[in-house]
């Protein structure tokens, strides 16, 4: 299952960083940490600290760390593996590898009080043409990569295959990150 994930994690290292110019990703628990291109931001992936009552050994958690101040702020949990990225100074875009069928791209501000936004399959189904629609309702492996931030565009790559596309599909897309609205290519 590692090797699998390591795959899909390179696949989006090279094509983001190629064909969008984006940041490098970094693939998290792998690596430990993850500078902003200023310096003044860390990403770190930590063992999750686990409430009474909950699993234990599962999760890690990314969060970010203010370098001047050493404040840190936690992101988001997950399980498995995450490639992750810096775009500019004011976001960190995560692709998140669920499982070996589905990922969903997630975009952090630096800004502490700002949320993060999780765009995945569902969340894009009903903003897409019945066209596009059907290829992310009738495949049972579809992938939401993030591969940046421009402006107020969340670049995103959308693919997968299945029964209704064994041979597979694959659209460019930007999600409007004020209108909350998407258009795939």
């Amino acid at each position: 299952m590692n090797v699998y994930f390591r795959g899909i994690a390179l696949l989006v290292v090279t094509l983001a960083a190629s064909i969008l110019g984006a940041e490098q990703f970094t693939i998290f628990p792998d690596r430990k940490e993850l500078r902003s291109p200023d310096g003044q931001y860390v990403v770190h992936s930590v063992d999750h600290v686990a409430r009474p009552g909950e699993f234990t050994g599962v999760f890690r958690t990314l969060i970010v760390e203010e370098v001047s101040t050493g404040r840190v702020r936690k992101l988001y949990d997950y399980v498995g593996h995450v490639a992750v990225a810096w775009s500019g100074n004011d976001f960190i875009i995560v692709t998140d590898y669920v499982n070996k069928k589905t990922s969903r791209a997630i975009v952090f501000p630096v800004a502490p009080d700002r949320d993060g936004l999780v765009v995945d399959k569902t969340q894009l189904i009903p903003l897409l043409p019945e066209q596009q629609q059907v290829h992310l309702e009738q495949n049972d492996h579809v992938f939401v990569e993030a591969s940046g931030v421009e402006g107020r565009a969340l670049k995103l790559r959308v693919w997968g295959y299945g029964r209704r596309d064994g041979a597979g599909f694959r659209y460019a897309c930007q999600y409007d990150l004020v209108l909350g609205t998407a258009v795939c290519e």
